[in-house]
């Protein structure tokens, strides 16, 4: 069994962040960057169903971005998967959904993979689209949202979140993919002799030129912080002179005790 995993480096959100000079992207000076949470438990999924099955399913983790997501991959290695693969792309962040779901099946289409794991979605953009996009260009099942995942021969059966807080039961053939949400699994943490390991597995680095040239389908115009407007009223006093203040203000600023 073959097994890609699509991960992405993201900047961590608790940075302070400012939109960069052309006012289309984030100024990535000085910010730290980690594995996009959603992206950690598809990865440990995939880890497990190694070891379900043997150690003998072989993971591949991609990762599209500047020289920076190398330490990504690295991770990615560290935690059980086999091997890396780095699409050098230091214009990835003008990349919408669509050009990044080409490229992942570009380098796919022809490797036989027989499940896909993304994450739902990334935390710097929240599209939740390459995962889908991925998996019609690939004419291969898709489940998205997945909290729940068995693997049963070339059965997968996913639960998978839906709105209101309702569940779904969905089963699918491989191949497939499938997007994770969280609390699907633990990520685990790399241990010390995995850390070792992982610099004697394959790391291979492909110029985006060589497996993509689509153009987008999107543009982002403009980034900007939203405006302020107004500002709150702090209520001091007891207890009975809040009440009485709260009490005015509702008659006085709003309609719900008219």
């Amino acid at each position: 069994m073959k097994i890609l995993v699509c991960v992405k480096q993201v900047p961590d959100m608790e940075s302070t962040f400012r939109v960069n000079a052309e006012g289309t992207w984030l100024d990535e000076r000085d910010l730290p960057f980690r594995i996009n949470e959603y992206d950690e438990y598809a990865l440990e999924q995939a880890i497990r169903v190694k070891e379900q099955e043997g150690n003998a399913p072989d993971v591949t983790v991609l990762s599209i971005g500047p020289t920076r997501v190398v330490e990504a991959i690295k991770k990615a290695l560290a935690m059980g998967a086999d091997r890396g693969v780095h699409i050098l792309d230091d214009l990835a962040y003008q990349k919408d959904s669509f050009q990044i779901a080409s490229t992942i099946a570009s380098f796919a289409r022809d490797k036989n993979f027989d499940l896909i794991f993304t994450g739902m979605q990334s935390q710097d953009r929240g599209s939740a689209q390459v995962g889908p996009m991925l998996a019609e260009i690939l004419s291969i099942a898709c489940v998205t949202t997945v909290i729940g995942f068995t693997l049963n021969g070339d059965q997968v059966t996913v639960r998978r979140e839906l709105e209101g807080g309702l569940k779904a039961l969905v089963k699918f053939k491989l191949p497939g993919l499938v997007t994770c949400q969280l609390g699907l699994n633990i990520p685990r943490y790399p241990t010390l002799p995995n850390i070792m390991k992982a610099r004697q597995k394959e790391l291979l680095t492909l110029p985006v030129a060589e497996l993509n040239r689509e153009e987008s389908l999107t543009v982002t115009r403009k980034m900007y912080r939203a405006e302020k407007k107004g500002g709150g009223v702090v209520l001091e006093g007891s207890n009975n002179e809040l009440a009485e203040k709260l009490v005015t203000l509702l008659k006085e600023k709003t309609t719900v005790l008219r």
